[in-house]
């Protein structure tokens, strides 16, 4: 495996396991990580579609599903390549008032 590969998959499983216990990200994580990808195509490394799903079993291994569960099947319409759906949980909002 190429080393780029192996870094991308090390930093997938990163951000997707911090993401799955509840923990933020920090968008230059992500945007590093986008960038990564787009440098494989470039350099030919892997194609987008080998990227993408390398991607979703990291993210399988970290939340139990893959990332079309989550997302739809039309995920990649939202986030093209090399997005990554990296998005923290949406805190619960308790109202503070009674009305």
């Amino acid at each position: 495996m190429h080393e780029l590969m192996r870094e991308l998959q090390g930093r997938w499983s990163g951000m997707f396991a911090d993401l799955a216990a509840g923990a933020d990200l920090p968008p230059a994580r992500r945007l590093r990580a986008e960038g990564m990808m787009e440098a494989a195509v470039l350099l030919g490394v892997a194609s987008e579609e080998q990227l993408v799903s390398a991607m979703d079993r990291c993210y399988r291994d970290a939340f139990g599903a893959r990332i079309a569960e989550h997302f739809g099947d039309d995920w990649r319409e939202y986030h093209p390549f090399p997005q990554i759906p990296a998005m923290g949980v949406r805190a619960p909002v308790y109202p503070s008032t009674a009305d």
